[in-house]
């Protein structure tokens, strides 16, 4: 027991680190990205990752999730499960990238668009097979391999994309820096498992398996086909019906919302396995645990949308003037970062508490709603539709995963007073950096904005100094 908690420890150590480690570098090359290539082109690139990537849970349906827990409970059948996914995955990758090729090319996009797709369709079936080797390896509790090469990754990106843009590559050649990014991935993981786990990565077509496996796998698809079609689709549409240029303007308020996620989904790394012992040991302290989730989701969130809501322009402005059509989508998508956060300890609650299949549903509404107002808004309001709806939408979860919270509780946890103290801490910081605006520097203005929010949640009791005393408890806890 004191040997697996401490390989919890270390994987979520690990896990933390690469997440943030990713999205610093992923940020960095976007930026190099927007700077270099301009919107119309920015726009034809991320449209073909879009679309792929929507794509790409048509190869997986839901097989890496089952591996790991399968494997988990018997490392001795690791061949066993892995063998049988990948038998389904081959005939899955060859037919997907058929549908892709044939969609792509019946929606009439733009030759270049249309090669670049053809390029990302390489990295859409690298990545879901790197997907399943190490969900193969997350089964033996190591989650070191994975984040290292992670990592590795995005620097791969990042150094052949500087190395082409200075020989004055265009963006097919971007594209290909992120091919052999993905080859780098494969063939790591692959080897991981081969050498390390002593796991031959190879298919076998024994029916009866395949059947099992793919029963199993079934129920997680349904979440993961809505999840990323939500996250992805509005790209997609927008090129569609706004043209390229608004995609690309539109990246830059999606990559910078994207990029803040590692705090939520780092956090719920974490906090789901205490929820799921809770539900079913204590449910006194599976709500105070869940209160205390959302209390602190909302002290890392509202600062954040505040004070990036008041510097948007200067944010905008790190990407060049080119930009400057991102300023109120950015806005929009600021406003909408808090009900993201809220709604990843929502969902890690109704996960951990048997509601799995109402998250799925929740997923599914939201999508068509994103999908009818996107129709709606994008026709008439281009990219700042697209992320209102973004809004809205985030909204709409919040709203629909509440609704489950009471009855999994027993009561309704008590939550507004804390909200509106976190709420008018926010709101101290937003006016006192509005009323510094006229320092250019926007890390000077963080770091402003920072301290005034540190000092006005103390202000307002928001915070005291028996929550830091016990997060440093906590921590040292983990240490020992």
């Amino acid at each position: 027991m004191v040997e697996r908690v401490a390989n919890i420890a270390r994987n979520t150590s690990y896990f933390t680190l690469a997440l943030i480690l990713q999205k610093v570098i992923s940020l960095t090359y976007f930026t190099l990205y927007a700077r270099t290539l301009g919107p119309a082109d920015l726009g034809k690139y991320y449209t073909a990752i879009s679309l792929t990537s929507i794509f790409s849970i048509l190869i997986d349906v839901g097989l890496s999730n089952v591996l790991t827990r399968e494997i988990a409970k018997d490392n001795d059948k690791a061949h066993h499960w892995l063998r049988a996914a990948l038998a389904i995955k081959l005939p899955l990758a060859l037919v997907t990238s058929l549908i892709v090729v044939g969609l792509v090319n019946v929606l009439s996009f733009p030759e270049l668009t249309r090669q670049l797709v053809y390029l990302s369709i390489a990295c859409m079936v690298l990545d879901s097979f790197t997907l399943t080797f190490f969900s193969c390896s997350r089964a033996f509790h190591n989650l070191k391999f994975e984040s290292l090469s992670s990592v590795v990754f995005q620097l791969i990106v990042l150094l052949s994309s500087l190395f082409i843009l200075h020989q004055g590559g265009g963006v097919r050649w971007l594209m290909l820096s992120l091919i052999a990014a993905s080859l780098y991935n494969f063939f790591y993981s692959f080897l991981i498992l081969w050498r390390y786990w002593r796991v031959k990565p190879w298919p076998a077509w024994h029916w009866l398996e395949i059947k099992k496996i793919w029963l199993l796998a079934v129920p997680f698809a349904g979440y993961a086909i809505a999840q990323r079609a939500y996250t992805y689709l509005d790209s997609v549409m927008l090129a569609k019906i706004a043209g390229d240029v608004a995609t690309g303007v539109y990246q830059v308020p999606f990559k910078i919302i994207n990029a803040l996620q590692f705090l939520p989904m780092a956090f719920v790394a974490s906090l789901y396995p205490a929820l799921s012992l809770y539900w079913h040991n204590n449910r006194s302290q599976l709500s105070v645990t869940f209160t205390r989730a959302m209390q602190y989701s909302a002290i890392i969130s509202l600062p954040i949308a505040i004070g990036g809501w008041v510097t948007a322009d200067k944010l905008v402005m790190i990407f060049s003037d080119g930009y400057t059509g991102a300023i109120w989508p950015l806005r929009l998508g600021l406003a909408a970062l808090p009900f993201m956060f809220l709604s990843y300890p929502i969902g890690s609650l109704l996960n951990a508490c048997d509601r799995q299949k109402r998250n799925t549903y929740n997923m599914l509404v939201v999508l068509i709603a994103s999908v009818v107002a996107n129709l709606f808004l994008i026709p008439r309001y281009g990219v700042v539709g697209a992320s209102l709806t973004v809004a809205l939408t985030n909204i709409l979860m919040i709203i629909l995963g509440a609704s489950q919270v009471k009855s999994i509780l027993g009561q309704a946890p008590k939550l507004l007073s804390g909200l509106l103290r976190i709420l008018l801490a926010a709101g101290l910081m937003g006016l006192a950096v509005w009323q510094t605006k006229f320092i250019d520097n926007i890390f000077v203005l963080v770091a402003w904005g920072g301290f005034i929010y540190l000092l006005a949640l103390f202000l307002v009791k928001a915070l005291r100094w028996s929550d830091i005393a016990s997060i440093i408890k906590s921590f040292r806890r983990r240490a020992a």
